[in-house]
């Protein structure tokens, strides 16, 4: 598993943008900027619908008066669904990114087998704040738990 010091490895993201799907790699999320990236489940699942991302997107403006120059949202499903989750919810400007084959999760070490749900490979569910490509915080939740890796525990991690 990934942890705090380690470089984030380099995968590509497939975005959904409003010209349709761009392609990003890690480097072009990470590099020479201080991320909050934070990790579900999946989209439109309850917890992260109800609890987590709102989180992220309502303190968007703390956390970015606190140095973080990007949120980022990764989730193992397709663009398609990354996009249509992300106008329902109004994230604004957080980078939805999917990880469609949860390539991204399994090279951080933090999947999980979610098929007794019939969801197959997820990732686990996460925040973690980036500074150029490097994890300077990682909050990794327990299965089924909803804590550490809110918008309001890493905001109270920058001081």
């Amino acid at each position: 598993m990934i942890k705090v010091g380690d470089q984030v490895p380099d995968v590509q993201f497939n975005v959904p943008t409003s010209e349709g799907m761009k392609t990003m790699r890690t480097a072009d999320v990470f590099a020479g900027k201080t991320v909050a990236l934070f990790a579900v489940p999946g989209a439109f699942t309850p917890t992260c619908s109800a609890r987590h991302l709102p989180s992220f997107r309502d303190l968007a403006g703390d956390l970015k008066g606190k140095g973080v120059d990007a949120i980022a949202c990764t989730s193992v499903n397709d663009h398609f669904v990354m996009g249509a989750w992300a106008k329902q919810e109004n994230t604004g400007d957080i980078i939805m990114l999917s990880d469609g084959s949860a390539e991204f999760a399994r090279a951080v070490g933090l999947d999980a087998d979610f098929s007794k749900f019939g969801m197959g490979s997820r990732s686990k569910r996460y925040s973690m704040l980036v500074k150029d490509g490097v994890v300077e915080q990682l909050n990794v939740e327990e299965a089924g738990e909803y804590k550490v890796s809110s918008a309001e525990h890493l905001l109270g991690q920058l001081g």
